[in-house]
């Protein structure tokens, strides 16, 4: 928990999807489930009935009809899936965004990792990662459609106000605060930083990046092109296949 007595003198604050790792977290933690619970895969023409509707019905409300495949499974099972998971992600973590996690813990900065993942699993990730805070979405497994709150956006900015001490904070910023991310959803977040890296970002991000005079970094992917990625991301949504996430293989060897 942050010592509200004890304010670090830098704080470093990750993004989690397309930052530290590649893949939509979601996506990998689904094949991960149903590679092990094949029957789960029943429940996807649920999300692909709903797909066309995700405009319209909003990011927050389409990650509980994502999340149905995991009805009615016991909070100890998820749990232990979730502790699983977390150690079986590691081989995919960036080694250039993980090298800059780790010079930042030997600077002695303070460690955030803020998710729009569920948290039940975030937080085993930021805990194999040896953050010293971790955040995501809060889900309440077991219905059907999962009640959540989506941390994204501006949300993450309004939980971090309300998780850490008013010291942690200095003129409304962070102290010292380098940001990671990939997205421009992240926005609101990187304006709580003093510095920001961004990680593969896409052309506009980039501009801004350029215009702003944050870093860019660019590690490599593990899928070669569009179509790849594509048929990768198909098999994670289906479960099909051992390892079309590519975990397995070192970073670096397949670049797009």
């Amino acid at each position: 928990m942050p010592d509200a007595e004890k304010a670090p003198e830098r704080i470093a604050l990750f993004d989690l999807d397309g930052t530290l790792l590649a893949w939509d977290c979601q996506l990998l933690f689904r094949h991960y489930v149903l590679r092990r619970e094949p029957w789960r895969g029943i429940f996807l023409p649920v999300f692909l009935v709903f797909l066309p509707l995700a405009g319209w019905l909003g990011a927050g409300r389409m990650k509980r009809v994502f999340l149905s495949f995991l009805w009615g499974m016991s909070t100890e099972k998820l749990a232990a899936y979730a502790r699983d998971f977390a150690r079986h992600v590691m081989t995919a973590i960036y080694p250039e965004v993980r090298g800059e996690l780790e010079r930042h813990r030997a600077a002695g900065d303070f460690l955030i990792l803020a998710s729009a993942s569920p948290e039940f699993y975030v937080c085993e990730i930021g805990r194999e990662l040896g953050f010293d805070l971790t955040l995501g979405t809060v889900v309440q497994t077991g219905p059907f459609f999962p009640p959540l709150e989506n941390h994204k956006g501006a949300a993450k900015v309004a939980r971090l106000r309300r998780e850490l001490p008013a010291s942690y904070f200095e003129d409304g910023k962070l102290r010292q605060c380098h940001g990671y991310t990939d997205s421009r959803a992240d926005l609101p977040m990187l304006g709580l930083c003093m510095s920001a890296t961004v990680v593969n970002p896409s052309p506009e991000l980039a501009a801004l990046a350029h215009e702003s005079g944050w870093r860019i970094v660019r590690p490599a992917r593990p899928w070669k092109n569009r179509c790849d990625f594509a048929l990768r991301a198909l098999a994670l949504l289906t479960g099909i296949g051992r390892d079309p996430g590519g975990l397995t293989k070192s970073p670096g060897k397949n670049r797009a």
